[in-house]
């Protein structure tokens, strides 16, 4: 079975546009995200799934620098944007990233991809996100290209086609679903970029890891906030988006 990481990524961001190249050490976060999935050992591809939009040329033009295949679809319709791009690249097993999780950890990544793999007799969506113990920003979820299609010739409402995974998940009598938990409870860190706050924080952690250590990983960068619990004050009353917003 082929393995597709595919990351929605676009310029527009409503609270922080352009959010997803904005630059920490001269580098763009995407570059930083893409970087961390090459590392990803379970899986056979990146695809980056932007839109047609003239405003996400630089994107593209990202893309083509790290030779990093891309997909242009809906802006809003994302749901058919991923199913487009998970077509287009073959893909048995989908995996969903968002492109404002740039300290997202492969290791992670590939302990869902594992779950999922070694359990396709009992699980159709496995991820990490719906009982949230993991830092926001580790978001990951793995999902057969079958559920994907159904959810993008099914799926109606507006919030589905944005968001989606909700029509799986939310259908538990439908799609058999699994959540990997961390060790330990740290779902009240917020490393996740959708706000000035959030690239903030985010600054200041890649700033103060990455050049002593390219591959960190998720532990060090609980370890780094230990030595500094005041940065995660920076972006501690930030509210996530709610579904359907």
């Amino acid at each position: 079975m082929k393995t597709v990481i595919i990351v929605q990524a676009r310029m527009t961001s409503t609270r922080l546009p352009g959010k997803v190249l904005k630059r920490v050490l001269d580098k763009p976060l995407l570059e930083y995200q893409i970087e961390r999935l090459r590392r990803v050992k379970l899986a056979d591809e990146i695809v980056i799934a932007t839109t047609v939009n003239d405003t996400d040329r630089p994107i593209i033009e990202l893309c083509n620098s790290l030779s990093v295949p891309y997909f242009r679809g809906s802006e809003e319709d994302v749901l058919a944007r991923y199913h487009g791009a998970a077509k287009e690249h073959y893909a048995d097993v989908v995996v969903r990233v968002t492109s404002d999780c740039p300290l997202i950890d492969p290791q992670v990544i590939d302990k869902i991809i594992n779950f999922y793999l070694e359990n396709t007799d009992k699980y159709d969506y496995v991820s990490n996100c719906l009982k949230r113990t993991y830092p926001r920003g580790m978001d990951t979820e793995v999902f057969s290209l079958k559920a994907l299609h159904e959810a993008f010739i099914e799926a109606t409402a507006q919030p589905d086609r944005e968001h989606v995974t909700p029509f799986i998940y939310r259908h538990p009598e439908r799609y058999r679903v699994a959540d990997i938990v961390y060790s330990e409870n740290q779902s009240s860190h917020r490393w996740t970029v959708d706000t000035p706050e959030d690239f903030e924080l985010i600054k200041r952690i890649i700033e103060a890891v990455y050049p002593q250590i390219p591959e960190f990983s998720l532990e060090d960068c609980l370890n780094l906030l230990q030595q500094y619990p005041d940065w995660s004050n920076i972006n501690a009353h930030i509210e996530q988006k709610k579904y359907g917003e």
